[in-house]
């Protein structure tokens, strides 16, 4: 009868055997994937075999990838074009869209800012709208592209905004002349930078700026350094006309029509930002602000003229004190 030792020694000889089929097995696939042909008992050695075998995976991540870019028929809540850059890369780099080597050796391919994904620059016109920006390439928060932003943090508005108001409204709501009135502007400038390192753990409370009008600053300054505004420069005209509207359903409608045109992180934002705007005009009996004194301070911040001569910019400017205003009227039926 066999000693157990014996059985053990068998056991662990048919375990090695397996292991080695199922590395033998690999090679196989891998060899076949990459279109080799390995011939004969003798497999490569292992300083031919390493770097075959990192090869073949980096081209399968590359195919996983180039599949979910292009099969996702889902498409995110908050659509983001990729920030594409041309990019120098540095050893042998694949495109992440069709799999293909990037040659030479500098400026092979452009790389997403946001997302660091890395394509051949003729593939990038083909890579679908669904950047996903990662924090690590997402580094400050003030001048950030807004749905940049939020899809980095998974928030539905920029923390800024979420921040500022809830401040403002826990402590400032009855402030004389809030908004109007600015903070110290080294302050807010200190606001701004905290943010950019600290994220949603800055503290912005009374033990840190005990005056409200730095965070109602802050909170300006933010929305001013958008490079997209709020209302965004494809939606800019229609807001625009509908402003310019005399009869009063044509111009809720023309609202309507027109606030369907933002992405929807501004859109988000902007709803966020009437409802609160609305909330300081009820406590005007305090604080003095109305409506149309928002509109004035708001208008310019949340619309910019998008590459219009300096007089239709003039002329733009009631129009953009207007259309805040209405928005803030007509927040609970608009937004």
């Amino acid at each position: 009868m066999p000693s157990r030792e014996s059985y053990e020694v068998r056991k662990g000889e048919k375990s090695l055997v397996h292991k080695a089929k199922q590395e033998a097995n690999q090679q196989d696939i891998l060899a076949a994937a990459l279109g080799m042909r390995i011939s004969g008992p003798q497999k490569p050695p292992a300083t031919i075999w390493q770097p075959l075998k990192l090869f073949a995976y980096s081209q399968l991540t590359s195919l996983v990838r180039k599949a979910t870019l292009k099969d996702n028929s889902l498409p995110p809540k908050y659509v983001k074009v990729h920030n594409f850059k041309v990019h120098t890369f540095r050893g042998p780099h694949w495109c992440e869209y069709c799999a293909n080597f990037m040659w030479g050796l500098t400026a092979q391919g452009v790389k997403c800012a946001d997302c660091g994904l890395n394509v051949h620059k003729q593939c990038s016109t083909m890579v679908p709208c669904n950047c996903v920006p990662d924090l690590k390439h997402v580094k400050k928060v003030y001048s950030c592209e807004l749905t940049t932003l939020v899809k980095a943090h998974n928030t539905k508005r920029p923390m800024v905004v979420d921040m500022c108001i809830q401040e403002i409204e826990s402590r400032g709501l009855k402030t004389e002349g809030l908004y109007r009135i600015s903070g110290f502007s080294d302050s807010v400038e200190d606001v701004k930078s905290t943010f950019d390192r600290d994220g949603e753990k800055t503290d912005i409370s009374a033990n840190a700026y005990e005056d409200i009008n730095v965070i109602t600053g802050a909170l300006k300054l933010y929305l001013r350094d958008l490079p997209i505004p709020v209302i965004s420069y494809d939606a800019y005209p229609r807001f625009i006309e509908a402003a310019k509207l005399e009869d009063p359903e044509k111009r809720l409608e023309a609202f309507r029509e027109a606030l369907e045109l933002l992405p929807v992180a501004h859109s988000e934002t902007l709803r966020y930002l009437m409802a609160h705007l609305k909330r300081v005009t009820l406590n005007e009996k305090d604080n003095l602000m109305n409506a149309e004194n928002l509109g004035i301070i708001f208008g310019p911040t949340l619309l910019r003229a998008p590459n219009l001569d300096a007089m239709t910019a003039l002329n733009d400017i009631r129009y953009q004190r207007q259309v805040v205003e209405f928005l803030i009227k007509n927040e609970d039926i608009l937004l």
